[in-house]
């Protein structure tokens, strides 16, 4: 299997015995061997509004039922992991393995009438059943000295946040717009940490020093659509230490990103609308938090510590981030006033499971993001997104896990303003 499929499974099951953290379809092709691997995954969501207040920057989903007449927001969708198609290669040559990757991630959901990605008239549906690209790299190295990347691959700040968040197996937060053309769900993003995203990258790996390991790289800044000029990489890095200790297993990592940013008097809303394509779940709840403003040149940085430790069935994991110019949920996203004073972040998750004697794991977490006001800014502002998740996960089969979840989230701005969502979700993914 792909090892950012690896990584992803493994952190997010926190050693369920029964997964599918294993090889996909291996192919031996002359000097090459390739690897078809991936997942699909559906959920059935049903989302609740409790309140219809303006909050900028929430993502709980607000009240509809004065719009719409109904208090619920039904639909079917992948979750937090999209469903995703990879194609990997690897062969060792001149003393280097040399890999690549190529993968897709399809939707299921369409929010048009023929369910062909076109409404009756003609139009084009916004962007149902959309097919997402999300790498695109090649890699060569060895064992002996590290490796290099170059391609488009997740991102190297936030990667592990993400990759233990175990609602990567199910739907976490943004389920409201499943059914809609959004995508995916948001999982955790947005409520304990920021999105690691998918980007271009020159990037070199470590070695595995007995568990020590660092990665260094050059990446596309992606500041949400604000950067219309760069004129430096972003820099991003992280380091980590996996260790194993008769029936104990651990990781302690830390990351960090820094970009320059620079803006021009466009409106930013709409360019960051534009960039990430109209009905993102992410988009659409972070739209309104990003200003438009005249030209500002900034630094954004941000840093993040993790932790986490699996003995006897139980998978403990703490995480938290702290960042000036980084905003929230998305990196660059309602970053700065509309005057340009960057606002400070910070936030964080802390998740606890528990494997039962039939292999079903059980997990409960907490996580909060907060955001805190600059310059110019009025108390409608987003203050903090918090989500309480309760879910389970059942290997049904080696490869297919059932999974049900309970999402709780909360949106509170800096006036007091409060808008609480309620979703539950049933679905299933099977890996390959």
């Amino acid at each position: 299997m792909n090892k950012n499929i690896k990584l992803a499974v493994a952190g997010a099951v926190l050693a369920m015995s029964a997964t599918a953290a294993n090889a996909g379809i291996i192919i031996p092709a002359g000097e090459w061997t390739l690897d078809i691997n991936g997942n699909v995954n559906a959920f059935m969501n049903f989302t609740k509004g409790k309140d219809n207040n303006d909050i900028t920057g929430g993502v709980a989903l607000a009240r509809t039922e004065e719009a719409t007449g109904s208090s619920t927001v039904k639909g079917i969708n992948t979750g937090l992991l999209p469903a995703w198609i990879g194609f990997t290669g690897k062969t060792r040559q001149n003393d280097l393995d040399v890999e690549f990757t190529i993968s897709l991630q399809p939707g299921v959901s369409a929010n048009d009438i023929s369910g062909d990605g076109a409404f009756v008239d003609g139009t084009t549906a916004s962007n149902g059943s959309k097919m997402l690209n999300r790498q695109t790299y090649v890699s060569f190295g060895d064992k002996s000295w590290g490796s290099f990347k170059l391609g488009k691959d997740i991102g190297i700040f936030a990667q592990d946040a993400i990759l233990n968040d175990m609602t990567l197996l199910g739907v976490g937060s943004g389920a409201g717009l499943s059914g809609s053309s959004a995508n995916t769900t948001n999982g955790g993003i947005g409520t304990g940490y920021l999105y690691a995203a998918w980007k271009g990258q020159v990037a070199y790996t470590t070695p595995n020093m007995n568990g020590f390991q660092a990665t260094v790289g050059l990446t596309n800044p992606n500041m949400g659509g604000l950067t219309t000029s760069q004129d430096r990489f972003g820099f991003e890095g992280k380091a980590s230490y996996s260790f194993a200790a008769n029936d104990m297993t651990g990781k302690i990592w830390v990351s960090g990103l820094s970009n320059k940013v620079n803006t021009n008097a466009v409106d930013a809303v709409e360019t960051l609308y534009a960039a990430l394509g109209t009905g993102s779940a992410i988009t659409t709840e972070v739209r309104a938090g990003v200003a438009a403003v005249p030209a500002y040149e900034y630094t954004a940085s941000v840093f993040d510590i993790g932790a986490n430790l699996n003995v006897a069935g139980f998978g403990l994991t703490g995480y938290y981030y702290d960042g000036r110019g980084v905003g929230t949920t998305l990196v660059g996203a309602a970053a700065i006033s509309a005057d340009g004073a960057r606002r400070d972040s910070n936030g964080g998750y802390a998740q606890v499971t528990y494997v039962l004697p039939v292999k079903t794991k059980l997990g409960l977490a907490y996580g909060t993001s907060r955001l805190d006001m600059a310059g110019n800014d009025v108390n409608t502002l987003l203050k903090t997104n918090d989500r309480v998740t309760l879910g389970a996960y059942h290997p049904l089969t080696k490869h297919l896990n059932l999974v049900a979840e309970y999402n709780h989230i909360t949106s509170e701005s800096h006036a007091g303003a409060e808008n609480k969502s309620y979703t539950g979700s049933l679905g299933a993914i099977l890996f390959f």
